[in-house]
This record gives structure tokens, C-alpha cells and sequence, in this order.
């Protein structure tokens, strides 16, 4: 329910403050700040491709923990994605999941909060087979005669 309320209530809050910011400053420097922000987004978002290719190799060589990395990697694209969508909130709560430390803070929570489930050795039940040759001339066992 809670997350709900949070989707009814941020674009209201977006409105508000364009309507605040916009009568402030004007219209053009709203509009301008907008489409800044989306190409800044958009940008994030080509960079942390880039990095997260080089930074999955260098973990698959164990230089780094790649799951710290992709979480990095994950919180930037959201970021990203933050700051494409128009919105002076979205675009604060964007810049801010740019910042390292909030990147660690985030991951250690979500750290904290997911289950890591491995899954067990199972029973292995060995088994024989015998190549069976089709009879010349005869459909195999699985056609329909009608």
C-alpha cells in the first residue's frame, strides 16, 4: 500500500514543483534544465555500460567482487533512468544515487535484506541406455496409422 501511495504522490509532488520552480524562474529555464537533465541521464546511463563491461571482466578475473560492482552498476542505471524522467525530484533522488557513498549505503541495505539461496547437491541416480535401431521399412513407434 505504501508504495502505491509513493507512485499516487511524486507526480503531484513533480507537478508542484514545476509549477513552484517554473514561476520563479521562468518557463525557459525550467524547460532547458529538463532536457539538460535527460541528456546527463542519458549519458550515465551509455558510461555505466561501458564501465560495467570492464568492471564484469576484471571480477570474472577476480580482481573485484562483481556482485559489489553490479550493484554499482545497477544503482547507476537508476540513476540514470532518475534523471531521464522529467522531474525536479526525480532528478535530485537521480544525482544522489550517483554519489559512492549513497551507492554504498544502498547496497549494504539491500545486502542486509536479500537471501542468498545456493542450491544443494542433489541424489544421482546412474542409469544405462540401449541404442535401439528402427526396423527397415516399418513407422517408427510414434506415428498415428489411421
Amino acid at each position: 500500500m505504501r508504495i502505491f501511495a509513493a507512485f499516487l504522490i511524486w507526480p503531484l509532488v513533480e507537478i508542484a514543483l514545476f509549477v513552484l520552480i517554473g514561476g520563479q524562474v521562468g518557463v525557459w529555464p525550467v524547460l532547458i534544465w529538463v532536457v539538460l537533465s535527460a541528456l546527463l541521464g542519458i549519458l550515465v546511463m551509455r558510461l555505466t555500460a561501458a564501465r560495467q563491461a570492464l568492471a564484469l571482466r576484471d571480477g570474472l578475473r577476480g580482481l573485484r567482487d562483481p556482485a559489489r560492482l553490479a550493484a554499482a552498476g545497477i544503482l547507476s542505471m537508476v540513476a540514470g533512468v532518475l534523471l531521464i524522467l522529467p522531474g525536479f525530484l526525480t532528478d535530485a533522488v537521480g544525482l544522489v544515487l550517483l554519489l559512492p557513498p549513497v551507492q554504498a549505503l544502498v547496497a549494504r541495505y539491500a545486502e542486509a535484506r536479500v537471501t542468498v539461496i545456493r542450491p544443494q547437491p542433489g541424489e544421482v541416480i546412474d542409469g544405462d541406455y540401449t541404442e535401439v535401431e528402427p526396423r527397415p521399412g516399418q513407422p517408427s513407434g510414434w506415428t498415428r496409422i489411421e
